[in-house]
Parts: structure tokens; C-alpha cells; sequence
């Protein structure tokens, strides 16, 4: 099974949860610490990756934090991960040695990771959202107000 590394599923999981609970006020990363679990020091950099390629708004001041840089149904969890994927690209992105890995296993996992972004790109902040409400409504009335998200 192909998994996407913890910084990748901390940024969703944080981009999900400012689109979330954004209203009126951003959301400080404090917050989705203690909502998501998600490690400060893995938030901050991430934050910051994503705030450099037009995912989200910093804030500042006292009532400051983060925002969606664009409306929840114009960001796709592909623009995420490619936002944090371009940050983390390194100078040497060639992973086989042999004519096998160059020329057959290659091109197999690059059609492998096209695909699974274009199935990322079919999915909305918005669409993410309408899942978390559902998902809010299947829980009991007493746990529903413990939900987070």
C-alpha cells in the first residue's frame, strides 16, 4: 500500500481543519494541535510551506493565525500535497540506478502517482468539509459537541 509521508497528511489534516472552523476568526496552530494531535514542530514548517504557496493566509496580531488564501470549493487536496511535495523536492529526484528502474519501474510509479493526484485533485476542501458535517451527524447528540475536526 502507498502511503503519503506524515508531513503530507499533517498538512491535509490541517488545511481541513482551518476550512473547518475558520469562521469569523482564523485559526491559531495551537488549535489544531490540540484538535488534530498534530506535532507543533511538524505544524509550524508545515504552515509555513503552505502559506509560502498560496494555500493559506497568515494572519498577525493577538487574534491572528490562518486562513484559506481561497474560497473551500477552489482548493483541492492535490494543491496540498503538491504544495508540500515542492517544498520538500530535492536536487536529485532520480531514484533508480539500473535500465530496469529507469526505463520500466520508473514510469510505472510515475503513472502510479499521477493518478493518484488527479483522484486528489477530484476532491474540494468544500467536499472534505460536507464529509466532516456528515460524519459529525452520524455521531450521538452528546459526542457530536466533542467532535473535532
Amino acid at each position: 500500500m502507498l502511503h503519503l509521508p506524515k508531513k503530507m497528511l499533517y498538512a491535509l489534516e490541517a488545511v481541513v481543519d482551518i476550512a473547518f472552523n475558520a469562521r469569523p476568526d482564523p485559526v491559531q496552530s495551537k488549535e489544531i494541535t490540540q484538535r488534530q494531535g498534530i506535532p507543533q514542530r511538524y505544524l509550524e514548517q508545515v504552515m509555513q510551506q503552505l502559506v509560502h504557496t498560496g494555500i493559506l493566509k497568515g494572519v498577525r496580531g493577538p487574534r491572528g493565525g490562518y486562513r484559506l488564501a481561497r474560497e473551500r470549493r477552489r482548493i483541492t487536496a492535490g494543491d496540498v500535497i503538491r504544495a508540500i511535495s515542492a517544498a520538500d523536492m530535492g536536487e536529485d529526484t532520480q531514484i533508480f540506478s539500473s535500465d530496469i528502474g529507469q526505463l520500466v519501474v520508473g514510469p510505472l510509479w510515475i503513472e502510479a502517482q499521477a493518478s493518484m493526484l488527479a483522484q486528489l485533485d477530484s476532491v474540494t476542501l468544500e467536499d472534505l468539509c460536507r464529509r466532516a458535517n456528515v460524519n459529525c451527524q452520524e455521531e450521538t447528540t452528546a459526542s457530536r459537541a466533542d467532535f473535532d475536526i
